[in-house]
C-alpha cells in the first residue's frame, strides 16, 4: 500500500455531547463493532460487569463521568479509526477544546428527549470556528423522544448547521419500532433482544412500499410517512461537499444502550467522513500526503501508569510517515529527539508502534520536554497554530498539610498544569500557588489526583478572584506601552501572577477593577485567552 493510500484510509474524529447524552456508551459500541474489545463496558459497572474502556481513571469509574480525553484506535471496514472520546461535563470543556484541534471531524450526540443542550452549543462553537465537519446522532430513541423533525429544526436554529436526514425513526419510546434509511432504502426493525441490536434489515422500494404496512403498526407508520414526506420536501439531500465545509450535518437516529442504529451509523460515517485534512502552520499549509513527517502535541497525560509516574505526550501526526526510532526536530527548542518507543493508545493501554501515518494519534514518552502546542518535524521548521489557554472562572489557593511532601505537591501541580488539567499561577507577592479552572468539579479531580498519584495531602481554599487576564503590551517596541506596563506592575503588584510559562497575568478581584485598568492603561491588552 502506498503512503497516500495509507493516509487516505485514516478517519480521525471526536465524539462530543452534553453530559448523559450517551457518549461513552456509543464509544464502547464502536470499539465492540471494531473488534477492539470483547465486551462493551458500562459507565457505572456493577458486580461482574466491565467498566468502560475509555473511562480508565479511578475517579472516572467512581463518579461515572469522563474527566479526560481518551484516544482509542482500531481498524474497521478497511479504514484505521482514531477515535477521541472527550469529557462531556462542562467543567472539563478545555480538554475537549484541545481534542477538537487534533481531529478532522466530530460526531455530535443529542439526547432525543432533551434536544440541543448547553454544552453541545459551546462545543459546536468550537467546531464552527475550525469549520469541523459534524455528524449528528439522535440517541435514546427507545425512550420517550421529541418529534424528529422538531429535533432537526432545533439543530438548525440553535447550532446553525443545515440538517440532512440519513435515517428517520418509526415510533419512539416503548413504541419505537425501527428506522428507515434513506441511504439505501432499507428498514431496520428494532429488536432489543438481538445480540447486535441492529435488528432485522429489510430492503424496500421507498417509503410507500406496501411491505411496510405488514411490518409496522399503522399509527406509527402513518406518522413516519408524513414526517418522511415533509423531510424529503423541505430538507436538502445530503451533499458531501457541504458536509466537508461544515455547512451541513447528516443526521441519524437510534439507541446506543440498545445498540440499535450504531453499526449503521459507524458504516455510514466511515464512508463519508474526511481522511486527514491539511493543517495550517504559521509558515504555510501542510498537506497530509506530504512525505516528510510533521506533528503537534495536543495533550499531555501524567500517570497513565501510576506505578511508574510516567508522562505521555499525545501527538497528532499531520503529514507523512513516522517510523519508530527516527530523529525529529522539537521545533520550540531546536533540539533533535529520537522517538524510540511511540505507542498506539487504547485509553491507558499501549502497544509499541513501528510506524504511523498522517491522521494517527501516537503517544510518546515525555521526560518533561514537551508542552501543549509543540511542533515536531522531520526536517522543516514549522509552527502549527497554537492551542489557546482559556481564562479560568474559578480560583483556589493550595496549602500543603504535610510539609515533608512539598516536592511532591510542586511536581503534581506542575505536571497537572502542563497536561492542561488546571492553570497554575504563581503570585508575584507571595509563595502560595493559585489554581484556576473552568469548572469547580475540576478542583475535586485535581485534589484527588494530587493525593492519589503524588501522595501529597493538601487543602484548597477559595481565592477572592473574579477573573484572570493575560497582560500584554500592544506594541512591545513602544516606549509608552512599556512605561504603562511598568506602572501597572507597580500599582497592582498584589493582584499579579505569572502562569506556568512566565507570562504576566492579572488576577482581577471584580469587574469594576478590570474596567478601570483597561481605561487607565490604554497601551495594554487584557486578554481572555492566551496562545502559546
Amino acid at each position: 500500500m502506498t503512503l497516500e493510500e495509507e493516509i487516505l484510509r485514516r478517519r480521525t474524529f471526536a465524539i462530543v455531547s452534553h453530559p448523559d447524552a450517551g457518549k461513552t456508551t456509543i464509544t464502547e459500541k464502536f470499539l465492540w463493532f471494531g473488534g477492539a474489545i470483547r465486551e462493551a463496558g458500562h459507565v457505572r459497572a456493577k458486580t461482574g460487569k466491565k467498566f468502560t474502556t475509555s473511562d480508565w481513571m479511578k475517579i472516572e469509574q467512581q463518579r461515572g463521568i469522563s474527566v479526560s480525553s481518551s484516544v482509542l484506535s482500531f481498524p474497521y471496514s478497511g479504514c484505521q479509526i482514531n477515535l477521541v472520546d472527550t469529557p462531556g461535563h462542562q467543567d472539563f470543556s478545555e480538554d475537549t477544546y484541545r481534542a477538537l484541534t487534533a481531529v478532522d471531524s466530530a460526531l455530535v450526540l443529542i439526547d432525543s428527549a432533551k434536544g440541543v443542550e448547553l454544552q453541545t452549543m459551546k462545543l459546536m462553537e468550537v467546531c464552527r470556528l475550525r469549520k469541523t465537519p459534524i455528524t449528528v446522532f439522535m440517541n435514546k430513541m427507545d425512550r420517550d423522544a421529541l418529534d424528529p423533525l422538531a429535533l432537526m429544526d432545533e439543530v438548525e436554529r440553535v447550532l446553525g448547521v443545515q440538517c440532512a436526514p440519513r435515517t428517520l425513526p418509526i415510533g419512539n419510546g416503548k413504541a419505537f419500532q425501527g428506522v428507515y434509511s434513506f441511504i439505501d432504502d432499507t428498514v431496520h426493525l428494532f429488536q432489543p433482544e438481538s445480540d447486535t441490536g441492529e435488528g432485522d434489515i429489510r430492503k424496500v422500494t421507498g417509503i410507500d412500499d406496501p411491505k411496510l404496512d405488514e411490518w409496522f403498526d399503522a399509527k406509527y407508520l402513518k406518522e413516519f410517512r408524513d414526517q418522511a414526506e415533509l423531510a424529503m420536501g423541505a430538507m436538502p439531500p445530503f451533499d458531501r461537499e457541504k458536509y466537508l465545509r461544515g455547512d451541513q450535518a447528516p443526521v441519524y437516529f437510534g439507541s446506543g444502550i440498545s445498540n440499535f442504529g450504531v453499526k449503521h451509523l459507524l458504516d455510514s460515517f466511515v464512508a463519508v467522513a474526511p481522511s486527514p485534512m491539511p493543517r495550517h502552520a504559521r509558515e504555510r499549509e501542510v498537506a497530509a500526503t506530504e512525505e516528510k513527517f510533521t506533528g503537534f502535541v495536543f495533550k499531555i497525560q501524567a500517570n497513565t501508569d501510576p506505578k511508574h509516574r510516567d508522562r505521555v505526550a499525545f501527538v497528532r501526526v499531520c503529514s507523512g510517515k513516522f517510523t519508530r526510532g527516527e530523529r525529529v526536530v522539537h521545533v520550540r527548542t531546536g533540539r533533535q529527539v529520537r522517538l524510540a518507543a511511540p505507542t498506539a493508545m487504547m485509553a491507558n493501554d499501549r502497544a509499541i508502534l513501528e510506524e504511523a501515518f498522517a491522521g494517527d494519534i501516537i503517544g510518546i514518552h515525555d521526560p518533561g520536554l514537551y508542552s501543549i502546542s509543540d511542533t515536531l518535524s522531520e526536517t522543516e521548521t514549522l509552527n502549527f497554530d497554537g492551542i489557546p489557554d482559556f481564562a479560568p472562572e474559578h480560583f483556589s489557593k493550595v496549602y500543603l498539610t504535610d510539609p515533608l511532601k512539598s516536592k511532591q505537591l510542586q511536581q503534581g501541580l506542575r505536571q497537572l498544569s502542563e497536561e492542561g488539567a488546571t492553570q497554575l499561577f504563581y503570585p508575584l507577592s507571595g509563595p502560595i500557588p493559585v489554581l484556576g479552572v473552568v469548572g469547580v468539579l475540576q478542583f475535586d479531580v485535581i485534589k484527588f489526583r494530587i493525593e492519589e498519584e503524588y501522595g501529597a495531602k493538601c487543602r484548597f481554599e477559595g481565592a477572592s478572584i473574579w477573573q484572570a487576564r493575560w497582560v500584554v503590551a500592544d506594541n512591545a517596541a513602544d516606549a509608552e506601552a512599556l512605561q504603562d506596563l511598568a506602572a501597572f506592575r507597580a500599582e497592582h503588584l498584589f493582584d499579579l501572577a505569572q502562569d506556568k510559562k512566565g507570562n504576566l497575568v492579572y488576577l482581577c478581584p471584580n469587574e469594576f477593577r478590570l474596567q478601570t485598568v483597561e481605561k487607565n492603561y490604554p497601551k495594554l491588552r487584557f486578554d481572555k485567552f492566551h496562545v502559546a
